[in-house]
């Protein structure tokens, strides 16, 4: 740079109040007998933060400034960006690669002024250079990040292909502990690469915030797939011959039956990352190509279990209080697997519990263990099913029970009969929607005389992605879109993709709901078995917003996509 640009940034500081006129003649004195950069000589002399002069820097040069601090300096996934831009090339000039879109490169670079580190970069990764500016120090965390974690996984599975398919590999624990370190068995990695890879594929997955892990095995090859805010997404995959290295380390985590093949099995073990326990649940299924196994994560720091936090809008929550703080009645929640229904009843048990409340639960499998209430595992291969464990309860003096599941007619008689008695009795269906879920408890024997009375309320909900906040962007939505969909919002929200977000334009998902509170007019049309078209016209009629309806309120709220929205609504209104 020119002594002109030097006092144009000296300039731009003082304006900004960062630095004042004396602060500055001093440090372009120093400059001049020592040499330098102005900006390093007044970090220097610390008459200026690091990240205070880079921000002005970014001002001067119209270049976006990006801190470890916002979470902005995160390279996206599944993009070989550690391929494109080495390590060791990082750490000596102080770049990071960021996102990838077609030909165009985003990178953090300490020095964007540098022209010919620009063209480097140019030629090295046959990209255009789309330079964001952040400090050498920041940039040196996020590389030890980045490559030192993420890169593990790629490097270990890199390294897979160069294991001998005949190798004898030691898959033996020494531990009988349920609760195992992830930190102390990374540390053992040398001893056996299949334990370091498997260690890798779980600690990148909560890294990622990734719900499920699954691992798929095919002709000629292993696929290798996390499920992010709802959605699968590729993940570079190991050699083919580990396959049953892998499944069998992962079978012997959860405590399966490594020697059986055939047949489908579950299990579970947690691990800890410091002092991050997260639980992960493992089922097994033969296909024709070897046993797929499926990894579900549950990190209990993750979990929300405030009903004032998971996505209800005002009118609805105060619908849901209503219902779950009454002295007894029958509460269902419904929606496909991976709706949040186990999360809301969490938040649901967690807010009415209190010391004068028995609260007891029969679930299978119990999700998260909470405190001061009975939590009682199904286990259908000893006699204890949900109809078993239910009938003991009413001999527990509950006031509230919790049904993880209603799947045949005799678990809904002892629900319903236990809601006419007196306690409060909440469960899941699996229905599309909640005007179905009171036709699928008849269809399946209950008698309308039972269910009228006992029925409070049916809650059907989903789960939509929130929109990145830091890149979301902004759009007129058409006229046929306004007309068709019966939008308000003048302004609406679509993805666009960050480093931040994975370049993927969300972060994380909340819910949406349809709410059918239990009237007159509903127990009279229970009575009568009316269809669910005319329970649903009832319900619209006294307030009930549709799922479909609900999806689009979070559009225009600005919280998600109409592409998203549209994605579980549609087919539900």
């Amino acid at each position: 740079m020119s002594r002109e640009k030097y006092l144009r940034l000296g300039e731009l500081l003082i304006k900004e109040g960062l630095i004042s006129a004396s602060q500055l003649e001093k440090a372009v004195s120093v400059q001049r007998q020592e040499g330098g950069r102005l900006g390093e000589v007044l970090v220097k002399l610390d008459m200026i933060k690091e990240g205070q002069m880079v921000a002005v820097l970014g001002k001067q040069l119209n270049i976006p400034y990006f801190s470890l601090g916002t979470g902005m300096l995160k390279p996206a996934i599944d993009q070989g960006l550690e391929y494109l831009i080495p390590q060791d090339f990082a750490l000596k000039n102080s770049v990071l690669p960021l996102s990838r879109t077609l030909r165009s490169l985003t990178v953090a670079i300490a020095d964007p002024g540098d022209l010919i580190l620009i063209d480097n970069l140019r030629k090295l990764t046959s990209c255009e250079i789309n330079p964001v500016i952040a400090t050498k120090s920041d940039i040196s965390k996020a590389i030890e990040g980045f490559y030192g974690k993420s890169a593990m996984l790629n490097q270990a599975v890199k390294d897979s292909y160069d294991i001998s398919g005949s190798e004898d590999i030691s898959l033996e624990l020494d531990s009988d502990d349920e609760e195992l370190s992830l930190d102390k068995l990374v540390a053992r990695a040398e001893e056996a690469p299949v334990i370091k890879l498997v260690d890798l594929i779980i600690r990148q997955a909560i890294n990622e915030r990734a719900s499920d892990i699954h691992i798929e095995p095919f002709k000629n090859k292993i696929s290798l797939r996390y499920r992010i805010d709802g959605k699968l997404y590729e993940i570079s995959s190991p050699a083919k011959h580990l396959h049953m290295p892998i499944i069998s380390r992962v079978k012997i985590l959860a405590k399966l039956d490594i020697a059986e093949k055939r047949l489908p099995q579950d299990g579970a073990f947690m691990v800890k990352i410091g002092e991050r326990p997260v639980d992960i649940r493992v089922s097994s299924i033969p296909t024709i190509y070897g046993e797929k196994i499926v990894m579900r994560l549950l990190d209990r720091s993750e979990v929300i279990l405030d009903l004032n936090r998971l996505g209800f809008d005002p009118k609805e929550l105060e619908s849901m209080r209503k219902v779950i703080n009454a002295p007894y009645g029958l509460v269902f929640l419904t929606g496909p697997t991976g709706s949040g229904k186990t999360t809301t009843l969490y938040a649901i048990l967690s807010e009415i519990k209190i010391p004068t409340k028995n609260i007891i639960t029969v679930e299978d499998p119990i999700e998260y263990k909470l405190e001061g209430i009975n939590q009682v595992q199904v286990k259908p291969e000893i006699g204890l099913t949900f109809s078993v464990a239910l009938r003991s309860f009413l001999r527990q003096d509950p006031d509230i029970m919790l049904v993880g599941e209603v799947r045949d007619l005799e678990t809904a008689e002892v629900c319903i009969r236990s809601a006419l008695t007196g306690h409060l009795v909440l469960s899941t269906l699996h229905t599309n929607d909640a005007p179905t879920a009171v036709s699928r408890l008849m269809d399946i024997g209950i008698e309308p005389y039972m269910l009228a009375p006992s029925l409070l309320a049916v809650v059907a909900q989903r789960l939509v992605r929130k929109l990145c906040p830091d890149c979301k962007e902004a759009y007129e939505p058409t006229k046929d879109q306004l007309k068709s969909i019966n939008l308000k919002a003048e302004l609406i929200y679509r993805a666009k993709g960050c480093a931040k977000c994975n370049n993927t334009g969300y972060r994380g998902r909340i819910c949406i709901a349809e709410i059918l509170v239990a009237n007159e007019e509903i127990r009279d049309l229970i009575n009568q078995k009316a269809s669910f078209q005319k329970i649903r016209e009832a319900a619209k009629a006294n307030g009930m917003l549709s799922l479909y309806e609900a999806g689009i309120k979070k559009v225009e709220d600005g919280i998600t996509s109409l592409e998203d929205a549209f994605s579980v609504t549609l087919g539900v209104e």
